[in-house]
């Protein structure tokens, strides 16, 4: 009994590592993209024609 209750626990911290993997690379993906616009703007401005 003991034995399935620690694999079951080593189950479940798996996921939870591997759910925090994706949502962690999601984020870095969303940040990454909106500073690819805010850099964007910025060489706009750079021009004078904000």
């Amino acid at each position: 009994m003991k034995r399935v209750i620690a694999l079951m626990m080593v189950a479940m911290f798996s996921t939870a590592v591997l759910a925090g993997c994706n949502t962690v690379a999601g984020a870095g993906q969303d940040i990454q993209k909106a500073g690819d616009k805010i850099e964007d703007k910025a060489d706009d401005c750079s021009d004078g024609k904000c």
